[in-house]
């Protein structure tokens, strides 16, 4: 990939209101116009540069927009008060009555929740197949189907989809490839490989804090405008727009990004590396063990990594939470759901973030009960780390016996 994501996020320079280097805030609900019929104009969406209503949107929210579209270089993106209330509005924005989506097997326990046990209430079936098997993904497109959906790496087995090729069947069968990019913000541009609208959550990698939740839509602009439409949109009428408070904190934390995910991949990489010597089994895509290393390695920008996220599997739920709480203690990081915070957070998936998913379905999946998801942190010392993480495991009888310090 050659698409300079950072330097044109970098490129964007809005001054304030009194000539600061950061753009002033929009503190209003609402906005006044010196004719009614430039209100008029606006509610009809005919005028640019106006302001409605801030559930429509505001300045601050178009800016941390804008800063999207280049992130993933869409024409254009919408902000949202959540990555779920990005992902719901294009899933309720594109499908009917009666429409069909075609959808990983692996997401986000949120997305699979919403997708299995909520639009049903609507009429909408949905079909969750192995994304990685494209024959598969071919045969589950009906007449119906209005989409396909799926993470570019996934939560929490970290598969890797193949963007491209999904990209063809989509535009074979005239619909559009719908993908969810929070694991690897930078490290994949999902629409520059052929992705028709990306949505991420804000939370995570981009914040980078941990102090906020928000999600984004990047598209084309006709498609971002008609979420806004005051008749029929969907982000509009939901009412899942983003606080203009939080747009300028996280458009500030997104100058950040590129040196983040840099340490967080490389801190990730160290780890997976030393875990997998000492026998531990373990998954992430910058190994060569990992079934889709040479997808990624294919679809990624190599200066940013692999990404800051991989799985440890210690056997049984108890083991996992024994050496969590150990970890927690240990001060290495936060038993914590989530991901993209400075410190290391992690969690047993089964029991947390993809608790919604039944049991018997998550063995389907490979999804382990003693399945630990980190989201590795930045800390300076990476071997440090490593060495205390053993150590923790070492004393939970976690490591095996001959395993050697590498």
């Amino acid at each position: 990939m050659d698409y300079k994501a950072s330097e044109h996020i970098q490129d964007l320079q809005y001054f304030g209101e009194f000539g600061g280097v950061n753009p002033s805030i929009s503190d209003s609900s609402t906005y006044t116009f010196l004719s009614a019929k430039t209100m008029f104009d606006t509610f009809e969406g005919n005028t640019e540069g106006c302001y409605l209503y801030s559930r429509h949107s505001s300045p601050s929210n178009l800016y941390l927009g804008e800063a999207m579209a280049q992130l993933e270089g869409t024409e254009a993106a919408n902000v949202y008060a959540s990555g779920m209330g990005a992902i719901t509005a294009v899933i309720l924005q594109l499908c009917d009555s009666g429409d069909h989506i075609v959808c990983s097997r692996t997401i986000y326990g949120g997305t699979y929740a919403f997708l299995k046990n909520f639009v049903k209430k609507f009429n909408i079936s949905v079909s969750f197949i192995d994304i990685t098997d494209l024959e598969t993904v071919e045969k589950s497109i009906t007449p119906k189907t209005k989409m396909i959906y799926c993470e570019a790496v996934s939560n929490p087995l970290l598969e890797i989809a193949d963007i491209p090729s999904l990209t063809k069947i989509a535009k074979k069968n005239e619909m559009p490839l719908v993908v969810d990019n929070t694991f690897s913000p930078l490290t994949i541009n999902a629409a520059q490989l052929g992705a028709d609208i990306v949505v991420h959550s804000l939370t995570k990698f981009i914040n980078g804090s941990s102090d906020c939740v928000a999600g984004a839509v990047c598209g084309t602009t006709d498609f971002c405008l008609s979420l806004k439409d005051v008749n029929n949109g969907a982000g509009m009428l939901l009412g899942s727009t983003l606080d203009s408070l939080r747009a300028a904190s996280i458009l500030k934390n997104m100058r950040t990004l590129h040196i983040r995910i840099k340490k967080h991949s490389e801190n990730a990489h160290y780890l997976a590396k030393q875990f997998e010597k000492d026998g531990l089994k373990v998954v992430y895509p910058g190994l060569e063990s990992h079934s889709g290393h040479d997808l990624m390695k294919s679809q990624m920008n190599h200066e940013y990594g692999f990404g800051g996220m991989l799985t440890l599997d210690v056997g049984s739920v108890e083991r996992a939470n024994a050496l969590m709480e150990l970890m927690q203690k240990e001060k290495l990081g936060y038993l914590a759901v989530s991901l993209g915070f400075y410190k290391t957070l992690f969690s047993a998936s089964g029991t947390s973030t993809s608790s919604e998913i039944p049991e018997e379905e998550q063995k389907e999946l490979g999804l382990s009960q003693g399945l630990i998801r980190f989201s590795i942190g930045l800390d300076n010392d990476i071997h440090k780390t490593y060495i205390t993480m053993r150590e923790c495991m070492d004393k939970l009888g976690i490591l095996s016996p001959d395993a050697s310090l590498a």
